[in-house]
């Protein structure tokens, strides 16, 4: 698969030829369910109860309007209605996905997902980042350039650069991330993707 690759003025630069390998995978829907539905329950495991959260309890009330809270809030974390994190995440939360989809479910997963993207059209790749000033006007002038007018798009670049991270953190439906911490949820929910050069072969290096 050839794709053009664009600088932030939206003028293409060259063509690249994707890893097919990556790029050019038959979605695999239970292969992405599973592994959508593992990342929602690892965000849920682990995290502390608290008054914030605003738990309630199997009563219908708040924990910490019980008589005996402490206690009531100490035992509700062993009871079948708390797993997860305070939140059941499904019909059956005892099960604990994040173990149960293994590394070769999660990449086909992964460039299922990365593939739906490409095959849609909705990829676009950047040379890289070149900006005159870090701005959120200047990034909203790169989004134009590039024809990206998507309440929904992921900028995905090889590094946390902090420049991109700034200047595109006040856009409205504008998501930044380093490639090593993309994951199938992010990928699916964005309208676009926009990559740079270096972070497709940055994940092409990890999945080919």
């Amino acid at each position: 698969m050839e794709l053009k690759v664009l600088n932030v003025q939206g003028q293409e630069v060259k063509t690249i030829s994707l890893n097919d390998s990556v790029w050019n995978v038959a979605p695999h829907k239970q292969a992405i369910y599973d592994t959508v539905i593992s990342q929602q329950a690892a965000l849920r495991q682990g995290t502390k109860k608290t008054k914030t959260r605003a738990e309630v309890r199997g009563g219908g009330k708040k924990p910490w309007r019980q008589k005996g809270t402490g206690r009531a809030r100490q035992g509700s974390i062993r009871a079948p209605h708390w797993r997860g994190g305070g939140v059941t995440f499904g019909p059956t939360p005892d099960i604990n996905y994040k173990k149960s989809v293994n590394k070769k479910v999660r990449a086909l997963a992964f460039k299922s997902a990365l593939s739906i993207k490409a095959s849609e059209q909705n990829l676009v790749i950047v040379d890289k980042f070149d900006f005159a000033k870090p701005s959120t006007k200047e990034m909203i002038s790169v989004m134009k350039n590039l024809q990206i007018d998507d309440q929904k798009t992921l900028i995905i670049t090889k590094e946390n650069e902090e420049l991109v991270i700034k200047s595109s953190s006040n856009i409205k439906g504008v998501k930044t991330l380093p490639s090593i911490k993309l994951n199938v949820f992010d990928i699916l929910n964005a309208t676009k993707l926009v990559m740079t050069e270096e972070a497709v072969m940055a994940v092409e290096g990890v999945y080919a």
